[in-house]
């Protein structure tokens, strides 16, 4: 394996040394004194570096595992099972956009079936951290590449949602973990809307085999499904199917009609997985829809991004 061809992630406290974090060291734990799910960091991207780290004073960024992350669960001999190659490949660091248009929705992709990792799962485009990178050029890089959309860094304004830490498969139920990220959501605002954006939507077959553009309405029902937790789902008036924009292996697009029940659907806990909005999307819609109405500004971090 080529490190130096990965950013990884490095871990530090009370200002020690950064130490890079291990495969089967839960990061969001790490943080967490009472074993909590959800945390506030700092962060820093450095000499191909991404550190997280706590006690500089400032406003923190959120990160948060599922409490059914497999990493939390791991037992000594299930950590022992791990091949060594995916032992010593440390922690990843992915960037995916909350793209916010002008009229205020939001861009999700379905990634295509053929992937090895969350095949048929709705998502925000994004994809790996490369060296020499910030996390804007990192976004808007994957952003194109999965999308056809090609976004100006001056007429955004990035700012940091939230830290999701991820972890494939993502139950133990389902396997021993084979990958393992810090997902960097960063919300991009346009100033276009999303009908002026869908005329340059040009989604990659390879990657991408859906899109939509949900709105508060429909997000605030896809935040409500929360996985592994049963519970009514209220859906405020909304339509049983939600318009689509369906991409062939040639690139064209055909509006579709996707039942809203699959959009709502959660993380099986066995067997395949099915067709649905991953549960660190979910995480992040969440932190959108509290960003609409919170005056505070988002995390800035001018070095990184």
């Amino acid at each position: 394996m080529d490190k130096v061809r990965r950013v990884l992630v490095h871990v530090c406290k009370d200002q020690s040394a950064p130490q890079r974090a291990q495969f089967v060291q839960s990061v969001t734990g790490h943080f967490s004194d009472g074993g909590d799910d959800e945390v506030e960091v700092s962060c820093s991207l450095e000499r191909k570096q991404f550190v997280l780290f706590r006690g500089d004073g400032r406003r923190g960024t959120p990160l948060k595992r599922p409490a059914f992350c497999p990493i939390k669960h791991l037992s000594v001999s299930q950590s022992a099972a791990i091949p060594l190659d995916v032992q010593r490949r440390g922690v990843d660091v992915g960037v995916a956009i909350i793209l916010q248009t002008a009229n205020r929705r939001v861009l999700l992709t379905r990634r295509a079936k053929e992937l090895r990792i969350f095949p048929n799962v709705w998502v925000p485009p994004g994809g790996h951290l490369e060296p020499e990178e910030t996390l804007l050029e990192a976004g808007l890089r994957e952003l194109k590449e999965e999308t056809g959309l090609d976004l100006e860094p001056e007429g955004v304004s990035p700012k940091i949602l939230g830290l999701w830490e991820s972890v494939y498969p993502p139950m133990l139920s389902r396997g021993l973990p084979q990958r393992h990220h810090i997902v960097v959501y960063m919300l991009l605002l346009s100033r276009l809307s999303h009908l002026q954006l869908q005329a340059s939507l040009r989604p990659s077959p390879a990657e991408v085999s859906a899109c939509l553009w949900a709105d508060r309405q429909l997000v605030g029902a896809v935040v409500s499904s929360v996985d592994a937790e049963d519970g009514h789902v209220p859906l405020h008036r909304l339509q049983g199917s939600v318009s689509v924009s369906q991409v062939f292996s040639d690139g064209a697009l055909s509006e579709a009609a996707l039942p809203l029940e699959v959009l709502l659907g959660r993380a099986p806990a066995c067997g395949p997985d099915v067709e649905r909005v991953s549960t660190g999307t979910k995480f992040a819609l969440e932190l959108w829809l509290k960003s609409l109405e919170d005056l505070r500004p988002l995390t800035p971090p001018e070095k990184m991004l």
